[in-house]
């Protein structure tokens, strides 16, 4: 047998477990600070697809009449860089494009930017992080001069008197760490701003805390009237404020028009939960953290940094037993953020148009800085240029098939390309439209690094050998560098890779100059920037702007248009714990696609009386943009003017359907969180669906020697003998259809199998 001790393959968290091989693979989870030996189904089944009889085993080639079918590595290959070759020598460098992702290694994510840079010579690389940190990334630069999620171990956490959570559904997106939301709950002091009454807002029952049902895309006002409440009741640190802070005076006169009254008939928050949670975050061991909820919107930046505002005018952040902190999402959403794949950005997270910068990274990589192409466009505008400028696509670790705001339009931009590349384990939705798709390693196949929430670099190892003819995207981008006769040197060890990385960083903001795969395989704790040492909490004695000081923005909100006009609800999306981001891989999981097999649209009893929908029928849910078709549950968990649908799936049910391209103008964030649409019941519906699992349980360890505490929807204990069931309608199909017109299914080898193991309704999670 052998074994491997690495993290999970899903959220930021990067719970750490060992996964073992013998005639199976098996995971059990790791004692580790961030998760204590807990996982979350996710983890607890993630071994499941490393023998998915759906895994891509050779690279799959467009033929003439449509379909894909296998070809030789040399052969896909060889048309990948006679793509790159010819539409750079026909329409230009920045005809061809990268888009990257934010579960990539950072050794992958590092190799992409330069590979874009040098082996292409395009500024066209952006990735899917741009819809998921960039918001809280651009407010915390700004305010801090540094962006890491969490500027403290989470640790921290435990003994928190108050946690402000807005914005995130720990409870299904991250349930280990819910264990380090005890201290808060036994002190009546966590406060969870949602519009639905989640199962994170139901951990406030009880006297465990307070759930402020906000409107959607009230999350700016609400937090400039904390912020006023703050400073006019005599609340704010002026003492910190003065010794560390610059920009207080405009401040407070930018909040001065957020009185009580205003801010309660704008967001639906009464003006005594409002006072009461201004005097519980002053009065200290307190916390404010944010999550994708109040970041996802056209002014997330606004949002995040009047959060950051609020943390800093009551001096929490950078002192013991406090903080402010964002919760990163995706697994290496914060090293991925860091390196290079960003359009605007070199390794140690500096700025591609800092001349010291270019000469810096320039020197490493063996080439002239001037070589090195200007900033590109943010990932909605590369979308936005997909089969007009850009001619040919490379798209690593994402699938914007499902992923991006409003994916029909995507869709169609990626037929309109010349040629489509995806590098992908699984025949995602993104990959069925390829001209070329190249195998590539999971996470228990591959070695490299992670940077977890708590920027943490943390070791990824192999635990069991690849199928044979699966590759690893550096060994992929060093034999395309290689046939494009490109600049530079090109290792395919992760190790060489990260030491590259490091020289390249050193100096940079996010420096991993001290680091290599040796030094993290001796157990150290190593939290960037780290040059000679570990900095867990980097803002105890400055901030990284040059005076030392953080930056009070001041920023405004005009209050949200109603959105019932004639019908018309809100629509905001999120997650279900069984299922992770496009679905790609928890959708070929048959504990979990059992699980939560569907999209179901949440929507009001009020509501749904009014609009004739009955608990299980079908509905339709539409605006200009496209149509969505799925079941509604009806429920008193949300407010009446606003419905929920989960972004996980494809097709019919995909919820991006209906979101809209448009941006936060500092970050580049879609609206993701807060569209128009109008809702109508299907009354004759034929098309059966898999019934809907209940909703389970989670069991929350909390303090050792303090009682579990049963909280929750949630889900997934270590699975055991899975039962047979039909597989669900939302089961990713494994065949191909042309890009361009309809066509016979891929080869067989994807042919799914034919039973999906089925969930119990009675998961327990023990975190």
């Amino acid at each position: 047998m052998s074994s491997a001790d690495t993290h999970c393959p899903y959220c930021a968290l990067q719970c750490a477990m060992t996964v073992a091989h013998d005639s199976a693979t098996t995971v059990s989870g790791r004692d580790f600070p961030t998760n204590r030996g807990g996982l979350c189904a996710k983890g607890w089944t993630s071994a499941e697809l490393l023998a998915s009889p759906q895994r891509l085993r050779m690279p799959l080639l467009r033929q003439p009449d449509g379909t894909l079918a296998e070809t030789t590595w040399d052969e896909a290959l060889d048309a990948v860089a006679r793509a790159f070759r010819e539409t750079k020598a026909t329409h230009g460098p920045d005809a061809n494009a990268i888009f990257g992702g934010g579960g990539l290694t950072n050794e992958k994510a590092y190799q992409l930017g330069k590979f874009a840079r040098v082996a292409l010579g395009t500024s066209r690389i952006d990735y899917n992080g741009r819809f998921c940190m960039s918001s809280a990334a651009a407010a915390s630069n700004r305010a801090f001069g540094m962006d890491r999620g969490l500027p403290f171990p989470v640790t921290d956490l435990d003994d928190a008197h108050t946690i402000l959570l807005l914005g995130s559904n720990v409870a299904a997106t991250m349930p280990p760490f819910l264990a380090h939301l005890a201290g808060a709950r036994a002190a009546g002091g966590l406060i969870v701003v949602d519009p639905r009454r989640s199962a994170t807002a139901r951990l406030t029952e009880d006297g465990a805390g307070t759930h402020l049902q906000a409107a959607p895309g009230t999350d700016l006002p609400l937090l400039l009237g904390l912020t006023h409440i703050a400073i006019a009741e005599g609340l704010a640190d002026r003492a910190y404020i003065d010794e560390r802070t610059s920009g207080f005076d405009a401040l407070r006169r930018s909040v001065a028009q957020w009185w009580p009254e205003r801010t309660a008939s704008t967001t639906g928050v009464p003006v005594a939960d409002l006072r009461a949670t201004a005097r519980r975050l002053a009065a200290g061991r307190a916390f404010i953290l944010t999550g994708r909820g109040v970041e996802q919107h056209v002014d997330g930046t606004a949002t995040a940094t009047a959060a950051i505002n609020l943390a800093l005018v009551l001096g929490l952040v950078g002192r013991e037993g406090s903080g402010y902190g964002t919760l990163t999402g995706q697994g290496n959403g914060q090293g991925g953020r860091e390196h290079g794949q960003k359009a605007d950005q070199l390794p140690g997270y500096r700025s591609i148009r800092d001349p010291d910068a270019r000469r810096h990274v320039a020197g490493v990589w063996g080439v002239d800085p001037d070589e090195i192409p200007d900033a590109g466009i943010p990932a909605t505008a590369l979308l936005g240029e997909l089969g007009g400028p850009v001619k040919t696509l490379l798209v690593a670790g994402s699938n914007v098939v499902v992923s991006a705001p409003d994916v029909e339009a995507v869709r169609a931009r990626l037929e309109a390309l010349d040629t489509l590349i995806v590098c992908d384990f699984f025949l995602s939705e993104t990959a069925e439209l390829a001209d070329i798709v190249l195998p590539v390693l999971q996470w228990a196949e591959e070695e490299g690094t992670m940077t977890s929430l708590e920027g943490r670099v943390i070791r990824r190892r192999r635990a069991v050998a690849p199928p044979e003819g699966a590759r690893s995207e550096l060994w992929i981008m060093a034999e395309i560098a290689r046939r494009l006769n490109a600049a530079s040197t090109w290792p395919i060890d992760p190790a060489e890779v990260f030491d590259e990385l490091a020289r390249a960083s050193e100096g940079g903001v996010a420096d991993y100059s001290g680091l290599s795969h040796a030094l993290l395989d001796t157990g150290i704790e190593a939290y960037w920037p780290y040059r000679s040492s570990s900095t867990p909490r980097p803002f105890a004695q400055r901030f990284a702007h040059a005076d030392g000081r953080a930056r009070l923005v001041p920023v405004d909100a005009a209050p949200p248009a109603p959105t019932d006009r004639g019908g018309d609800l809100t629509l905001t999306t999120g997650r279900y714990l069984q299922q992770y981001q496009s679905g790609t891989q928890t959708r070929r999981v048959g504990e979990l696609n059992g699980a939560r097999p569907e999209a179901r649209l949440e929507i009001h009893r009020a509501t749904a009386s009014r609009l004739g929908i009955r608990d299980g029928s079908w509905v339709a849910v539409s605006n200009e943009r496209g149509s969505v078709r799925t079941r509604a549950t009806v429920t008193t968990d949300i407010r009446h003017d606003t419905v929920f649908l989960p972004f996980h799936y494809a097709g019919d049910e995909c919820a991006n359907r209906l979101t809209e391209a448009i941006v936060d103008p500092t970050s580049a964030m879609p609206e993701f969180k807060r569209t128009r649409v109008q809702v109508r019941a299907i009354p004759d519906a034929v098309t059966p669906a898999t019934p809907h699992a209940a909703a389970s349980q989670v069991v929350v360890a909390e303090h050792p020697g303090v009682a579990p505490a049963l909280v929750g929807v949630a889900g997934g204990a270590a699975p055991s003998a899975p039962s047979a069931s039909a597989p669900s309608r939302n089961t990713p199909s494994p065949s191909a259809p042309s890009r361009k017109t309809p066509s016979p299914s891929a080869p067989s080898r994807n042919t799914p199998s034919s039973s999906t193991p089925s969930s119990s309704t009675e998961e327990k999670t023990h975190v």
